[in-house]
């Protein structure tokens, strides 16, 4: 095997017979523990400086030059034409589709088809749909036993026609047609970014993302999932981070029930053969947020992994994306989030993750938003394929203070996925009391940007939100749909960083002068404020008690220079609105 110090221990680790070199050498680097996923990043050269001598450091390079390397996996063939015989007629797969669909609804089509060989590789599908003139195509994918799907998102109303194209010649050439009605009540399309910072639904309706995290709820079973399904019908959170594959860390280490491949941990798994059983529940799940109105935003890849499927490799992981493209697209409620912490993974490198925005992007025929989120250094969030920054905090106290300079820095939304978690337990970023994570959100909306939401109360069974979702202990929610419908009440454009005076350094303010102004105090407590606007612009005064969720208008109006007396507490904010 041919290694330089520069080569990462990961690279090392996933070969078995140099693990188990590495074992002898340093005993913890045999262990599955998620401390390992860390010491996958550093250099061969870290475990050279730790031994103890020079005999033991050439001792190490000479068995670990004998060791063979693992063969990298080559990419899929070109599906071949000759798949099915000559003998069997074109278009002949037997055909299941409805007549009609609802605007930004799923259209299914299913097709039961061939089954020889490995589907999930051998064949090609997908579906050309035309409406008046334009043509989206999208692709289709395998769900086992003979059954193809492929899934389309009629963006408009009126006649679509579609006709499939395959390598396989029974699923080639079927041609039919359905009706797009008008969206049913609640379905406002897909979110998109609007006015450079904001967002909203296709149909121009605004959207205020309100998110919080739940890692791996989806891999808890029937009951844990329905209460955490039941305890987010009663939340102000309209967007969820969830991940694909299933996560191995802190308070979670219980199995899935359901895993995306055939195989086993024990045997191997099998990159070529997706379980639909995995992709199914996937989906179920998605669905349950949608009539929820919570977007999902789904995490592709991340680093707190036993199973490998963080080291699949590059033929796999396309693979991956390509079919789990093809069967979520369609859902209207789907974001694409790349990584969690995406320079935690050791096997992959910047070209990788460009790779992958390019056929996320290229393979999803809806222009679903998309980002990429870390751990440590960011990302390039001005890359073209992102649509919004995606952000984990820079440090143990500050994040939501930065937004207004990340929104100059990249002239795209600011989410701060990741501010840190409302709970008490033993780790800095998961230890922050209600009122902090309650300033955090504020901190953030006046600075233009939007702050998510998460909880680590320490639980005999584990059952931590962040990860396992459940029920919410913290006092930080209640306060955080207060904040929701302050914003909601405010500019449809969304609350935009301004200075309404020269004497406004030390507070943030949103909005737009001489229509609508809104002031945070966060930590400081005032006992009154000076202030001095343009004269002319009159205003009515609210001094809101973000933590004690209470509206105050004063009496009459306001303009020019003028003071407002205030509580003396933390958490004030004042809104002016013209008058």
């Amino acid at each position: 095997m041919n290694v330089a110090e520069e080569t990462k221990l990961g690279k090392l680790l996933q070969n078995p017979e140099a693990r188990a070199i590495l074992g002898r050498y340093d005993a913890s680097l045999q262990d599955h523990h998620f401390t390992i996923q860390f010491r996958k990043l550093q250099p061969l050269k870290a475990l050279f400086d730790s031994l103890e001598s020079d005999e033991k450091r050439d001792s190490l390079r000479r068995e670990l030059a004998q060791v063979r390397e693992l063969p990298e996996e080559e990419a899929d063939p070109a599906p071949s034409p000759e798949y099915e015989p000559e003998s069997v007629p074109r278009a002949s797969a037997s055909v299941r589709a409805p007549l009609t669909a609802e605007r930004w609804g799923v259209f299914e089509i299913e097709l039961q088809g061939p089954k020889h060989g490995n589907p999930f590789v051998d064949v090609e599908l997908g579906a050309e749909f035309s409406r008046e003139g334009r043509s989206v195509r999208a692709a289709g994918f395998y769900d086992g036993y003979g059954v193809y799907r492929i899934r389309f998102m009629p963006d408009a109303e009126g006649e679509w026609t579609y006709r499939t194209k395959s390598n396989a010649r029974s699923l080639d050439g079927i041609e039919g047609r359905f009706s797009a009605a008008a969206a049913s009540e609640g379905n406002h399309g897909p979110v998109r970014v609007k006015n450079t910072f904001h967002f909203a639904y296709e149909d121009g309706t605004a959207y205020l993302p309100f998110g919080t995290t739940c890692y791996v709820w989806n891999h808890q079973g029937e009951e844990l999932e329905e209460r955490t399904l039941k305890t987010l019908a009663s939340s102000p959170f309209n967007k969820m981070r969830m991940c694909v594959f299933p996560k191995s860390y802190l308070f979670n280490e219980n199995e899935p029930e359901h895993y995306p491949y055939e195989g086993s941990l024990e045997s191997g798994w099998d990159y070529k053969r997706f379980n639909p059983a995995f992709f199914r529940h996937l989906e179920r799940r998605i669905q349950d947020l949608g009539r929820l109105g919570v977007e999902a935003d789904l995490i592709l890849f991340h680093a707190y992994d036993r199973w490998g499927f963080s080291e699949m490799g590059r033929a796999a992981d396309d693979r991956y994306l390509r079919y789990v493209t093809a069967r979520l697209a369609a859902f209207r409620n789907v974001w694409w989030s790349l990584a969690n912490e995406y320079d935690l993974m050791w096997q992959k490198e910047e070209e990788d993750w460009e790779r992958f925005g390019s056929l996320v992007t290229g393979n999803d025929p809806y222009g679903h938003l998309t980002s990429i989120h870390n751990c440590g250094p960011f990302y390039d969030h001005g890359r073209p394929w992102i649509t919004h920054s995606s952000i984990q905090r820079q440090d143990v106290y500050r994040t939501s203070e930065y937004t207004d300079e990340w929104r100059k820095e990249w002239n795209k939304p600011v989410v701060i996925d990741e501010c840190a978690y409302e709970g008490n337990i033993g780790v800095g970023w998961g230890n922050i009391t209600g009122e902090e994570m309650t300033r955090r959100f504020w901190e953030g909306a006046v600075r233009g940007g939007y702050v998510g939401h998460g909880e680590t109360y320490v639980d005999p069974d584990d059952i931590l939100w962040w990860s396992k979702g459940g029920e919410l202990r913290g006092t930080s929610p209640e306060r955080i749909a207060f904040l929701r419908r302050i914003q909601e009440e405010g500019p449809a454009e969304g609350w935009n960083p301004v200075k309404a005076s020269g004497f406004d350094w030390d507070v943030p303010v949103a909005g737009a002068v001489g229509e609508y102004l809104i002031y945070y105090f966060g930590f400081n407590q005032p006992a009154y404020r000076d202030f001095n606007l343009r004269a002319g612009d009159r205003y009515t005064v609210d001094v809101i008690d973000t933590w004690n969720m209470t509206v105050d208008r004063l009496d009459g109006t306001f303009e020019g220079s003028f003071r407002v007396e205030l509580p003396g507490r933390q958490y004030i904010a004042v809104r002016l609105i013209k008058a």
